[in-house]
This record gives structure tokens, C-alpha cells and sequence, in this order.
């Protein structure tokens, strides 16, 4: 019979994709991983990866195991939710993704509300530019800036997020070149900054980062243009530095898989974001 532990190990490593992917995870070392692995092979007697110079790579019996794995994962998972859905008082821990933007700008700071009105309940803010799966109990609400499309999540439509362009006082009065801050290329195909390159045309960018808070901050400094959200904009006492017509919008959505979204700790975070976030959107 081989141990669970060892399962879940090779079951992050086949979803991850590497050892350090892994690892960082389920929180351990990517030994630790590669020694689960290995223990699963001795329990199975199957050789489940190629142990390559730099990597390792999932055989024919590896891929089929891993499927297994899926499946068992699904029906764990199936049967939190069945579990979850039965409770009737507001307690435990909520799992909320979202963009860092919005996590920091917007949510984190209003959460006093919510915890003098339910003092049982627990959050962890996951900062993600990537949608958590909420199926495979990434996280219990999601919030994202595509529609998500897994077939067994309910999902509705915040509203829209409306970016322009931002510099400040100080760069407007004084700069004699336009230059641009923006992201770099982890996120070079995202609809802001593709719509950033239009605006700046042949102009040159002074800073590159997958952070938009350091755009923010960078921008504050005086050093470029950002686009950014309007609230983040008024955060750091920036003005507009483009025409009322250079706009652009992403939809913001929310996602809570349909097996949990009517238990009671679930429903007060999905009410508290429908009631906090969605009046600072565009609809």
C-alpha cells in the first residue's frame, strides 16, 4: 500500500511541472518532493519519471498515475465541499485570490467591516496574476480579470476596471520628454500594457515590473507615465496625463465553485466583495 503523502508530492510535481514548482507549493524543500516521488515508485513498482540532468519528466505509467491522482484529488475535494456546504455558522478559513493590486488597494483595507460582523472567520489573501483553480482547492473565491471557465464554478461580473494614463505634478510641469513606465515581459501580452505600447508609441519606458503598486510608486516618484486604475491613481496623488479619450478597461470577475457558494463563510466573503468592490467598477 503506498502512503498518501507520497501521492499528493507526485500529484504537485505533475501539476507544477517541476520539482521547484512543487515544492514551493506544498511549502517544502524540492528534495523532499523528489524523495516522495521516489518512495511512491518503490510502493508501486513503477518508474513514474525520467530523472533527467535538469529536469524530470513523467514516463507513459507516470502520466496514467497522475490522471489517477487527479481524480482522487477531485472526489477529496468533492466530498470538503459536500462537508462545508452543511454548516450554518460563519467560522473558519476563507481562501481569496486576486490580483495583488486589488487585494491591497481595495480589499485588505476594508476588511474591518467584516470582522466585527463575523469575528469567527479567517482569510488568506493569495496575491495571484494568475487565476487560481478553485477545483483543485487553490483557493475558495476567486477574483480574476478573465471569465473563468471551469464548467462546475459560478461565476458573475464585478464590473469593469477602467485604466488611463498617470504621471505626477511634478513630471507634468517639468518633463520635456514623455517616458513610460510598464510591465516587463512576464506579463508583456496583458490588454494594459499592450494597450500601453500604443499609447507610447516610438517613447521610451523608464522602468519595467510585474508589480503594479511599483509602477504606482515609481510613477509617484517622477520618473514616467503608468497606466493605472483610478483608485490606485489617487492613492499616490497622481494626475492625468493623457486625453479623456485614452482609456482602456478589463473586466473584474468573481468566481466561487457551486458546491460551496451557499455555506455560510463562503457567502459572507462573496457578499462583502459584491458590496465593497463592485461600486468602485465601471458596470
Amino acid at each position: 500500500m503506498f502512503d498518501w503523502e507520497d501521492l499528493r508530492h507526485f500529484s504537485a510535481f505533475s501539476s507544477a511541472g517541476s520539482l521547484s514548482a512543487a515544492a514551493k507549493t506544498l511549502g517544502v524543500d524540492h528534495a523532499t518532493v523528489a524523495r516522495r516521488i521516489a518512495s511512491l515508485e518503490a510502493s508501486l513498482q513503477l518508474k513514474l519519471v525520467d530523472r533527467r540532468p535538469r529536469a524530470y519528466a513523467l514516463t507513459h505509467e507516470g502520466q496514467r498515475v497522475a490522471e489517477l491522482a487527479e481524480q482522487m484529488a477531485m472526489s477529496s475535494f468533492a466530498l470538503e465541499h459536500f462537508a462545508s456546504a452543511g454548516q450554518q455558522t460563519v467560522e473558519g478559513e476563507v481562501v481569496l485570490s486576486a490580483p495583488p493590486a486589488l487585494l491591497g488597494s481595495i480589499i485588505a483595507r476594508r476588511l474591518g467591516e467584516l470582522y466585527q460582523r463575523y469575528p469567527q472567520l479567517r482569510l488568506k489573501l493569495v496575491g495571484s496574476k494568475s487565476k487560481a483553480s478553485l477545483v483543485r482547492r487553490e483557493a475558495d473565491i476567486s477574483i480574476a480579470l478573465a471569465r473563468p471557465t471551469e464548467p462546475t464554478l459560478v461565476v458573475s461580473l464585478l464590473g469593469h476596471l477602467d485604466y488611463r494614463l498617470y504621471a505626477s505634478p511634478g513630471y507634468l510641469a517639468s518633463a520635456t520628454v514623455r517616458r513610460y513606465i510598464g510591465y516587463d515581459e512576464s506579463q508583456a501580452r496583458s490588454p494594459q500594457q499592450q494597450w500601453l505600447n500604443l499609447q507610447a508609441g516610438q517613447q521610451p519606458f523608464a522602468l519595467h515590473s510585474n508589480d503594479l503598486r511599483i509602477q504606482a510608486q515609481a510613477c509617484a516618484g517622477g520618473i514616467g507615465i503608468a497606466c493605472l486604475p483610478a483608485f490606485m491613481a489617487q492613492e499616490h496623488g497622481l494626475k492625468e496625463a493623457g486625453s479623456a479619450q485614452q482609456t482602456m478597461s478589463i473586466e473584474i470577475w468573481l468566481a466561487v465553485h457551486e458546491d460551496v457558494r451557499a455555506t455560510p463563510r463562503i457567502k459572507a466573503v462573496t457578499d462583502f466583495l459584491q458590496q465593497q468592490v463592485r461600486p468602485l467598477l465601471r458596470l
